[in-house]
């Protein structure tokens, strides 16, 4: 869902329908919900009221931490490939 918001943000109906759309799994409101939550209680995301609905964005700190799993991420497939061309 963090990648998903770089994009631009997203309610928690928006990230279920995501989800769905994706990978062909519903997942409850109840898993949702908690997710954005401890996302934004982690300074990832911002959540802000709009209308009836709760509408969440990435943060410069989540934005920092999708850098760092990308920056992991590579270094690993470097490493791999690395081990498996010998």
């Amino acid at each position: 869902m963090l990648a998903e918001l770089r994009n631009g943000t997203m309610s928690g109906y928006d990230a279920i329908g995501f989800i769905h759309n994706k990978f062909g799994v519903l997942v409850s409101s109840g898993t949702v919900y908690s997710h954005l939550y401890s996302l934004e209680r982690d300074g990832l995301v911002t959540g802000t009221w709009e209308v009836k609905k709760r509408v969440y964005a990435i943060t410069e700190k989540g934005e920092q931490a999708l850098e760092n799993v990308a920056k992991a991420n590579k270094e690993l497939i470097d490493t791999l490939k690395s081990i498996l061309d010998y």
